[in-house]
């Protein structure tokens, strides 16, 4: 049983985009002529009013709105969102704020808007600096416009920001990625998330498959992408996670450590842990837009087993390079440790797990197979 409740996030999801990209797999949704912002704001409200319950008396560890392209709406609706978040629920000082945006949306006058809102923390959709791989990829943005955007945050004033990079992309090379890195890197932002794109089923290159690197390339561009950003000053703390010191993602590691957040928006979803019994349920939303309207609040609830929540939390902490104690599995489960002594041996056996000062990490080599390694607690 869990004597102590976990931090607590909340997600905000904002379902539309300028363009559906072809390997989005999100549930995101071409904004319509006219966005119903005042309305959509209006629900997000309601369906936090009626998730007041999974709070217990805890204040908001982080705010994440996330899409979608959140920076589609205007500065005074992120304003109305967050105003009416701090009127339900406290927010720990200091809590960080985080808001997506796509380059393309990116106005120096509505991003000083987003930071007076509250926002102290963005997230750039930038992908490439290569406008022949942003093209191949579908973005709705260029090299210059992702230069300007980041110039732009530079300027606001947020306490931090993050870079968002893919590689392996469609044609790519080993030198473009490098460069992609470098350009990124060349800026200083206080975090890169820096991943592999992989292709998800139901996204138009699923339907029709670009041609992607080879497996060989693939690995170079991870060595030397690792290599340059370690040169840069950067540290990895998940797998596709690198911040300078002092600078990561707060909302993310409380996903990746287990803790409980709210999901409120068409298809959010959210994870909360009743004080007490213990008992841990999943949240989703309705994900259609129309019907999230007219429904703010509904969708599914289930209660996660002891299987499920073995599989889930192995496959989050093992995205940590510092990965997990087994206090901490047993704290946030409710869950003996005997549950994975047998396959937390084997995968050692296989030098695909390692234990470190107490702590149980993915390998070197566990790193390159980690859905393999994930796959054995489902």
């Amino acid at each position: 049983m869990n004597s102590l409740l976990p931090p607590l996030s909340l997600y905000i999801h904002i379902p539309w985009c300028a363009r559906k990209c072809p390997y989005c797999d999100f549930n995101s949704h071409e904004q319509p002529e006219e966005l119903p912002e005042r309305d959509y704001a209006a629900a997000l409200l309601e369906d936090l009013r009626q998730s007041l319950h999974q709070v217990q008396g805890r204040k908001l560890h982080s705010v994440f709105l996330g899409g979608g392209t959140p920076s589609l709406f205007a500065a005074s609706t992120i304003t109305t969102i967050l105003r009416g978040v701090s009127e339900l629920v406290q927010l720990k000082p200091g809590a960080e704020v985080t808001l997506e945006a796509n380059p393309g949306t990116a106005e120096a006058e509505k991003f000083q808007g987003f930071v007076e809102a509250g926002v102290n923390r963005i997230s750039l959709g930038v992908q490439s600096f290569d406008d022949g791989l942003l093209q191949a990829l579908g973005r709705i943005h260029n090299s210059d416009e992702a230069l300007n955007a980041i110039e732009i945050v530079q300027k606001s004033g947020l306490d931090s920001y993050n870079i968002d990079l893919m590689h392996g992309l469609p044609g790519q090379t080993l030198d473009q990625a490098c460069a992609d890195l470098q350009q990124a890197a060349g800026h200083h932002p206080p975090h890169i998330s820096w991943y592999q794109l992989t292709i998800e089923p139901n996204t138009a290159f699923h339907r029709r498959r670009p041609l992607l690197p080879g497996e060989s390339v693939l690995n170079s561009i991870q060595q030397q992408g690792e290599t340059l950003l370690r040169r840069e000053g950067y540290s990895a703390y998940e797998v596709s996670a690198w911040s300078q010191p002092g600078y990561r993602c707060h909302h993310n590691l409380n996903y990746w450590q287990f803790g409980d957040y709210i999901g409120i928006g068409a298809g959010a979803h959210g994870k909360w842990t009743e004080h007490g019994s213990g008992l841990i349920r999943r949240t989703a939303r309705l994900r259609q837009p129309v019907r999230y309207l007219d429904r703010p609040g509904a969708g599914k609830e289930q209660l996660l087993g002891a299987a499920d929540l073995v599989g889930e939390y192995m496959m989050n902490a093992l995205r940590l390079h510092d990965g997990f104690a087994l206090n901490e599995f047993c704290a946030r489960t409710g869950l003996p440790e005997s549950l994975l002594a047998s396959r937390l041996h084997s995968l050692q056996e296989r030098g695909l797990l390692v234990r470190d000062a107490g702590r149980f990490q993915a390998s070197a080599l566990g790193r390159r197979f980690l859905d393999s390694v994930t796959a054995e607690f489902f």
